[in-house]
């Protein structure tokens, strides 16, 4: 499709649907002795995802697989829109939209593999990562530049961001703080709320922005039970 088109149907999204292994992951499932599964995910991904939802879009993830550090990533982000185990994918993208009240051109999806075509049929904007299967690459509005876990969900939400005109201005708040005015958190951390630590240093003028602030540390936020990485 053409990129003037991608913009003007982007222009119309109000939700954003990711699925989860193979798009905000590399696909990898790293499985413990005890059973347990660790994923790794990535930051600018987790912080696009803030962002948007700061933007007013709505963000949900839909998964055909049940896994702990997926719900455990979504609350991290705040997304509360959050379907695993799913039988049918493309019912659950039914319900959802049904219960938002939107059409489908109203709505993105990213996917990687063949489970994700029927959603992809009917988004109005659907989009994979670069190293989705070639059934899928070749089926969807736009191919990110990116890989699944590396950044392609981030580009799909600036793709929107930006078609909307809202991207510059969620950059211009940061640009404000040599200004010294206060800029909202737009990090994983607002939705957890700050340490007593991170508001001693705010009160004592220490801060900046933080678009990956405490999850940075968390070195690309392997997420799993057990808190290791892989």
């Amino acid at each position: 499709m053409e990129m003037f088109l991608i913009d003007a149907q982007a222009s119309r999204i109000k939700l954003v649907l990711f699925d989860i292994d193979g798009v905000l992951t590399d696909g990898k499932i790293l499985l413990h002795p005890d059973g347990t599964e660790s994923k790794q995910f990535d930051i600018k991904d987790g912080t696009g995802i803030v962002l948007a939802q700061r933007a007013g879009l709505i963000v949900g993830f839909l998964s055909a697989r049940t896994s702990p550090p997926t719900a455990q990533r979504a609350a991290q982000l705040g997304v509360t829109l959050l379907h695993q185990g799913v039988h049918s994918k493309l019912e659950t993208y039914e319900q959802i939209v049904d219960e938002l009240l939107l059409e489908d051109d109203q709505v993105a999806y990213m996917g990687d593999d063949v489970v994700d075509l029927p959603v992809l049929h009917r988004a109005g904007l659907s989009a994979a990562p670069a190293d989705a299967v070639e059934d899928v690459r070749s089926r969807v509005h736009w191919v990110s530049r990116a890989n699944g876990g590396r950044g392609a969900a981030r580009q799909l939400i600036e793709l929107i961001l930006r078609a909307q005109d809202k991207w510059d201005g969620l950059v211009d708040e940061y640009l404000a703080l040599r200004q010294g005015r206060p800029v909202p958190d737009t990090t994983e951390r607002s939705a957890r709320g700050p340490s007593e630590r991170e508001r001693a240093s705010e009160a004592s003028g220490g801060g900046a922005p933080r678009a990956a602030d405490k999850v940075s540390r968390e070195s690309a936020a392997a997420v799993g039970p057990r808190g290791s990485k892989k």
